[in-house]
C-alpha cells in the first residue's frame, strides 16, 4: 500500500478470540452503552422538563450528557457490531467519521468541564457577581465556544491524520479509530506534523486542567470559611465529583496520547482507551446525581411522572376492554 488512498477498510482490534468470549464482549458493552444512554437520557430529560433546573449550572452539565451520549455512541456500536458479527473491518469513510466525531466531541466536552468548574467558581466565590458573569447570553456563548473549538479540532486533526501515507498494513491496534494507533501506520515523517498537533492538543487540555485545579484551590479556601456545616457540605458535594471525572479524563487521556512508544502495548492501549473514553460517559450522570438533591428530585419526579401516566394508560386499556366485551 503505498498510500492511504488504497486503503478501503481498516481491521479493528479483536478483543476475543473465541465466540463466546466475543459474545460476553458483546453483551458487557451493550451493558454500558444501554446505562450510558439511560444516565444521560435522564439527566437530559429532567434538566430540559424541569424549568427549577433552568440555571447555569443545569445548561451546561445538559450540554456534558449531550456531548456524553455522542462520544461513547461513536466507539462502542462499532465495536459491539463487529464482536457480534464476528468481524473486524470498518471502512475507511468509516474511519474517518470515526476520527471526526470524537475529536469533535471528546475535545469539547473537556472544554465544558472547564467551564462548568468556572460556573461553581463564580457561584462561590464570587456570588454577587453570579447573575453578571453567568447570564443567559453568556451561557450561550460559552458553551457554542466549547463546541466550536471542539469543531476545530476535528476538522485539524481528520484532514491532518488521513492526509498522510499509510503504507504499514491496515490493522489498527484499538477497539475504535484512534490517531495514535492509526499513526503507526504512516510510512513517512509526515507524521510528525499530526503527531505535534496531539501535543498542541494536549498542552491545551492540560490548560484547562490547571485552570479547573487552580478554580478549586479558590473554592475550597473559600468553602473552609463558610460558618454553616450544611453549605460547607453542599459545595464538596458539588465540587468533589466535578474534579474526580476531570482528573480521571486527563490523565489517562494525556497518557494515551503522549506515552512513550516503548511502554506502549495493545492491552494497556485498550485500558487507556476504556478509561477515558467509556468510564466518563457512564459514570458522569450517577456522578452528579448521587450528591445533587435538586437532579435527584427532579429524577425522582420524572420518573414517578412516567409510572403514573403508565399506570393510568393500562387503567384505561382495561376499562376499554371491559366496555367493549
Amino acid at each position: 500500500m503505498s498510500n492511504g488512498s488504497s486503503i478501503t477498510e481498516f481491521l479493528l482490534l479483536a478483543f476475543m478470540d473465541t465466540r463466546e468470549l466475543q459474545l460476553l464482549h458483546f453483551w458487557l458493552f451493550l451493558a454500558i452503552y444501554l446505562a450510558a444512554l439511560l444516565g444521560n437520557g435522564l439527566i437530559i430529560t429532567a434538566i430540559a422538563c424541569d424549568h427549577r433546573l433552568h440555571t447555569p449550572m443545569y445548561f451546561f452539565l445538559l450540554n456534558l450528557s449531550v456531548l456524553d451520549l455522542g462520544s461513547i455512541s461513536t466507539t462502542l456500536p462499532k465495536s459491539m457490531a463487529n464482536s457480534l458479527w464476528d468481524n473486524r473491518a470498518i471502512s475507511y469513510m468509516g474511519c474517518a467519521a470515526q476520527v471526526f466525531l470524537f475529536f469533535f466531541l471528546i475535545p469539547a466536552e473537556f472544554y465544558v468541564l472547564t467551564i462548568m468548574a468556572y460556573d461553581r467558581y463564580v457561584a462561590i466565590c464570587k456570588p454577587l457577581h453570579y447573575g453578571t458573569l453567568l447570564g443567559s447570553r453568556a451561557c450561550v456563548h460559552m458553551a457554542a465556544a466549547a463546541w466550536g473549538t471542539g469543531f476545530l479540532h476535528a476538522v485539524l486533526h481528520t484532514a491532518n491524520t488521513f492526509s498522510l501515507p499509510l503504507c504499514k498494513g491496515n490493522a489498527v491496534d484499538q477497539f475504535f479509530c484512534e490517531i495514535p494507533q492509526i499513526l503507526k501506520l504512516s510510512c513517512s515523517d509526515t507524521y510528525l506534523r499530526e503527531a505535534g498537533l496531539v501535543v498542541v492538543t494536549v498542552c491545551g487540555a492540560f490548560g484547562c486542567f490547571v485552570f479547573i485545579l487552580l478554580s478549586y484551590v479558590q473554592i475550597f479556601r473559600a468553602v473552609l470559611r463558610m460558618p454553616s456545616e450544611q453549605r460547607q457540605h453542599k459545595a464538596f458535594s458539588t465540587c468533589l465529583p466535578h474534579l474526580a471525572v476531570v482528573s480521571l479524563f486527563i490523565s489517562t487521556g494525556v497518557f494515551a496520547y503522549l506515552k512513550p512508544p516503548s511502554i506502549s502495548s495493545p492491552p494497556l492501549d485498550v485500558v487507556f482507551a476504556v478509561v477515558y473514553s467509556v468510564v466518563p460517559p457512564t459514570l458522569n450522570p450517577l456522578i452528579y446525581s448521587m450528591r445533587n438533591q435538586e437532579l435527584k428530585d427532579a429524577l425522582r419526579k420524572l420518573v414517578t411522572g412516567w409510572f403514573s401516566a403508565a399506570i393510568s394508560c393500562l387503567h384505561s386499556s382495561a376499562a376499554d376492554s371491559q366496555c367493549t366485551s
